[in-house]
Formats: C-alpha cells, structure tokens, sequence
C-alpha cells in the first residue's frame, strides 16, 4: 500500500469511527464490561477467495487503542480458504468490540473487490489480456479499492480525470466528432505525456482513430464479439485495444478470446460483494 493510499485509509478510518462511535462512544462494551477486561481476538475467513486491507485493521486498531497488539496471520494478496485466520489482536476488551465493526468493514469490503478481481482475472487466464478497473468506485474510497484489485491480481485504469485523458462518446458530440475532440486535446495539452485513450462505437470512428498521431490505446465500447474480433483485425497490432461494457464473469472469457489486450469491468468495484468474515473472541486472564 503506497503513502497516498495508506493516508487516505487513515481518513476514511477517521471518519468511520466517528460515525460509529459519535460522542458517547460504545455505550453497550462501557456498560458490560470493566476497564481492566482484555480479550484475544481472531478474525477468521468464512469463504474462499483473496484477502486485502490488512492495514485498515490495523489502521483502525492503532486509532481506538494504540496499546492493542495485532498478529499478522495472512498477508494481502494471498488466496484463502474458510477457516483461514488472518490476524488476531489482544488487548482491551472495549478496545476491541469498539473497533469491531469498523475494521471488519474495511476488510470485508476490500477483500471482495479483490476476491472478484481474481475471478475475473483466472477467467482469462491463458490469454494476452488483462482486467482493467474503472472509476465505478465508491465515493472516497477510490485509492483502497484500486489498491484491491491490485490485491486480486488486476491492473488500474487511470485514477482520475486529471491523469490520462480518455475521449468518450460525450466528449466527441460535444467536441463535433473524433478528429475535432483529438484536436482539442493536443492545442490543450501538448507536451503533458498523458496517454490518451479514445472511445470508439462503430468502425468509421475506429478508423479515423487510426489515422490520427499520438493515440495510445483504442476503447472499444458496446461492441459484440463479432466486432470486437473484426477491430482486432483490422487494427493489427498498430494500437492496444480495450474492450468496455457490460462485462460478465459468464462472457470475459469469450471477449479475451477476440485478441484484445485489456478489458475494463466496472463491476470489479460497483458490484464485488463483502468477503465474508467473523471476529471471535476469548478472555484473557488477569496476570
């Protein structure tokens, strides 16, 4: 995890646990149980699949109670089975149910984008392709979840709109077309080195594409198998081709199959569902 990546997990931490403990904090854990209660806790997978956002948990841990001690028993990246512990903690008993939820939620929401990237990136194994994320991310959450797919063995798209600059249907209607809108990019920024992807729907765009300079990569939008295996062709490895739009676990397969070298799925980080985990806890005896 990179500094800008981990800084923006202590935000989000920040701001989580103020959501969840307000001002009077975890009223039921202050109300149950006594100040000196310790407990051992064990955050154990309840599936298959691949672990990401170890650091949050520590992340969380190291902002309710910097006296809680964390064991490392999984690092992210790795391919876990249910019964899988990941990591335990010890330390206060209120501590620990406070930071519950919060931590869990990191892991559980982190984990499923990358256990749903691996899926994804398995289904083409085999192939000269790779799975793109997009900017389908949740609001804030941008840097973690990229970080996850990582974690799942997919690649990023750009980050923002501020770092490469991808020409999309809106901006060449906008613009009067795919020549116009290329035009506009070079007289605004001509010596920036952004790549610069453009969205085509049908060949006569694809086309005048190919005749223009300075073109990294072509986006083939919405178009069907037939298609996409057509562009190919007709490309001929001058450009790298990404195929965009409604990509399915069912159908990634059979779109990398056409020759194209990336394939962006949105669903990655719009619709990767939480990896299921628990916390267990035991108590630890007064010394």
């Amino acid at each position: 995890m990179d500094q800008a990546t981990f800084l923006t997990g202590q935000k989000l931490i920040e701001l989580a646990l103020r959501e969840d403990l307000g001002q009077a904090g975890d009223v039921t854990s202050l109300a149950t149980i006594g100040p000196a209660e310790k407990l051992r806790a064990r955050i154990t997978a309840k599936q298959s699949g691949v672990v990401a956002g170890l650091a949050m948990v520590v992340g969380t841990y190291a902002q309710v109670d910097a006296s809680i001690r964390y064991f490392g028993e999984a690092t992210d990246g790795s391919f876990i089975q249910p019964g899988t512990v990941v990591c335990e903690l010890e330390g206060s008993a209120r501590s620990i149910l406070s930071g519950e939820r919060t931590a869990l939620n990191f892991l559980q929401r982190l984990s499923g984008v990358a256990t749903l990237t691996r899926q994804f990136v398995d289904a083409v194994a085999g192939t000269n392709t790779a799975i793109l994320d997009t900017r389908k991310t949740t609001p804030g959450w941008r840097l973690l979840e990229k970080y996850a797919v990582q974690a799942g063995g997919g690649v990023n798209h750009r980050i923002g709109l501020y770092d490469a600059v991808l020409i999309k249907d809106n901006h060449i209607a906008a613009a009067g077309g795919v020549t116009a809108a290329v035009q506009a990019v070079r007289r605004y920024a001509p010596a920036t080195g952004l790549d610069v992807v453009v969205e085509v729907e049908n060949f006569d765009q694809l086309d005048e594409v190919l005749a223009l300079p300075g073109i990294t990569r072509i986006l083939l939008d919405n178009m069907s198998l037939k298609e996409m295996q057509a562009a190919v062709e007709r490309v001929a490895g001058r450009l790298p081709l990404e195929a965009s739009g409604n990509m399915s676990l069912e159908r990634v397969r059979a779109v990398a199959g056409t020759g194209v070298n990336f394939i962006s799925v949105g669903a990655l980080t719009h619709s990767a569902p939480a990896f299921d985990f628990s916390m267990r806890v035991t108590k630890v005896k007064h010394d």
